[in-house]
């Protein structure tokens, strides 16, 4: 039986894939797998069904990516995200991994990506890895130099100045005032 494959737009967490599976599954959409981005029907639809599912995936702050460049830079984006909100540590530059990961030559990627979404690649990430340290102060589990070295920083000074410089404030007085200062993830 072949399957038929969605790229979905603006999905950022598992707590997204678990709503649209919920939503689809009592749309009577045949889910046979749902990840980051992607969508997965057990078994092909016609044309209105197609109609009806992209109508579902909108109403619920999604869309389906329909070319190629479109599913490229969302798939960038999947990864950026990825990294920073899992702190794994990159033993190559960021470049390389990205490269690896969609075997894509990078300039072709960062022009791609820079061209659609109007900053670099590099610049999202940092946005990415400082909207997650934002998150972790708030929760106020961990210290600075923790947050700093599980977002892969080289010291909690480097951290410090990079968090200064994108949010007018010192992560210390953020976390002092932790008034509501997050983006949401599709926003940066």
């Amino acid at each position: 039986m072949k399957h038929q494959h969605f790229h979905i737009k603006n999905m950022v967490c598992s707590h997204c894939s678990e709503v649209l599976r919920e939503k689809l599954d009592q749309a009577g959409f045949p889910v046979k797998e749902i990840d980051l981005g992607e969508v997965t029907l057990k078994k092909p639809i016609g044309l209105k069904q197609q109609k009806e599912f992209t109508e579902l995936i909108r109403q619920h702050g999604f869309d389906v990516i329909n070319d190629q460049n479109s599913r490229l830079v969302e798939q960038i984006k999947q990864l950026v995200i990825q990294l920073a909100r899992t702190g794994e540590k990159l033993e190559n530059p960021l470049s390389d991994y990205l490269s690896k990961k969609l075997h894509k030559d990078y300039q072709q990627l960062s022009r791609l990506f820079s061209g659609v979404e109007g900053k670099s690649i590099e610049r999202y990430y940092i946005l990415q890895k400082i909207e997650r340290a934002k998150e972790l102060i708030v929760y106020g589990e961990r210290s600075l130099s923790e947050i700093a070295y599980d977002l892969g920083y080289s010291s909690q000074q480097h951290f410090s100045r990079q968090f200064k410089k994108e949010t007018g404030l010192s992560p210390s007085h953020f976390s002092e005032i932790k008034e509501n200062r997050r983006i949401s993830i599709d926003e940066v």
